[in-house]
């Protein structure tokens, strides 16, 4: 069973920044892609950033700003955010796709909260 573990979620000030952590663990494939999404209250989970490989791509609320990056040793993806902005307040949900037997298994973590204010 894939499980993710997030961390780094906190309370900042507006143009601060924080990093968060995603460890996965339980998987038996080497070929996953990896995410990280976010939802605000009253608005639905969106996309933030994602990677697979070489390949990286970013929603444009974020770019320039947010990092996605993972360390194969330690089986972690970690979001550098940046220059924070209120609207940026959500929780974060790290996401990982399986694939492997033809197949695509999607798993996700428990979230983690981000504030930015002042």
């Amino acid at each position: 069973q894939v499980q993710l573990a997030e961390s780094g979620g906190g309370l900042v000030q507006p143009g601060g920044s924080l990093r968060l952590s995603c460890a996965v663990s339980g998987s038996r494939s080497s070929s996953l892609t990896m995410g990280w999404y976010r939802q605000a209250p009253g608005k639905q989970r969106e996309v933030v950033a994602r990677i697979n490989g070489g390949s990286i791509g970013y929603s444009d609320s974020v770019k320039g700003r947010f990092t996605i990056s993972g360390d194969n040793g330690k089986n972690t993806v970690y979001l550098q955010m940046n220059s924070l902005k209120p609207e940026d307040t959500a929780v974060y949900y790290c996401n990982a796709v399986v694939y492997g037997s033809g197949r695509a298994d999607n798993y996700w973590g428990q979230g983690t909260q981000v504030t930015v204010s002042s």
